[in-house]
């Protein structure tokens, strides 16, 4: 039987421009994505955004920051829009879990797009975090709190979301070697997002 996380790939694919509309371009995330800034090793940082939509507000804040951004999403009409908004910057289709790049990034982030995976989904991806970051480099997620899985609905279909435990997440950032810089559960200053934001240890394999 086909697990309910195999479905969000279409729902975003099918509904790209109700997501968009629900999304909005009120930057919430405004706190998390300065303190990101903050971090990041170089002055015009390489950025990888996972889960990247039409690019509305995000990306769009960090390019207006200086960052060049390589934005991937599985939803074609989402990504349309990213490359017409943003045509100087690299827009591909790709699933998260199979990320095509060999290159190293200065910063990585998957906001509301890594908790659509599967706990099992999600244990490997510290390791393809790892692969991609650059020494320095700064990785900033959002996710449950507790081991499980919930579904809600988006367009009257179900939307699946996965989630670790925290002390899970905190083992597989250091064993991978991320340190952990802030983490709050259910912001309340951010539309109650649990973030973590860490930075790759210099000196680490």
């Amino acid at each position: 039987m086909p697990s309910p996380a195999d479905g969000v790939i279409a729902l975003y694919q099918d509904h790209a421009a109700a997501f968009e509309a629900q999304r909005g371009t009120t930057l919430v995330e405004l706190g998390w994505l300065t303190q990101f800034l903050s971090l990041l090793p170089v002055p015009h940082p390489q950025v990888l955004d996972i889960g990247c939509g039409s690019g509305v507000p995000i990306a769009r804040h960090l390019i207006e920051n200086g960052c060049s951004i390589t934005g991937i999403d599985t939803s074609l009409p989402l990504l349309s829009r990213a490359q017409s908004a943003f045509p100087n910057h690299r827009w591909i289709a790709a699933d998260m879990r199979r990320l095509p790049f060999t290159e190293p990034f200065h910063g990585l982030i998957a906001w509301h797009s890594f908790f659509h995976l599967s706990p099992e989904d999600q244990r490997p991806m510290f390791s393809t975090f790892r692969r991609l970051a650059s020494p320095g480099a700064v990785l900033m997620f959002t996710s449950g709190t507790s081991l499980g899985e919930a579904i809600g609905q988006f367009e009257g279909k179900p939307l699946y979301h996965g989630s670790l435990d925290r002390e899970e997440y905190r083992q597989l950032l250091n064993a991978n070697g991320f340190a952990v810089k802030h983490y709050v559960e259910n912001d309340p200053a951010c539309g109650g997002a649990t973030v973590w934001l860490a930075q790759r240890e210099v000196g680490t394999r």
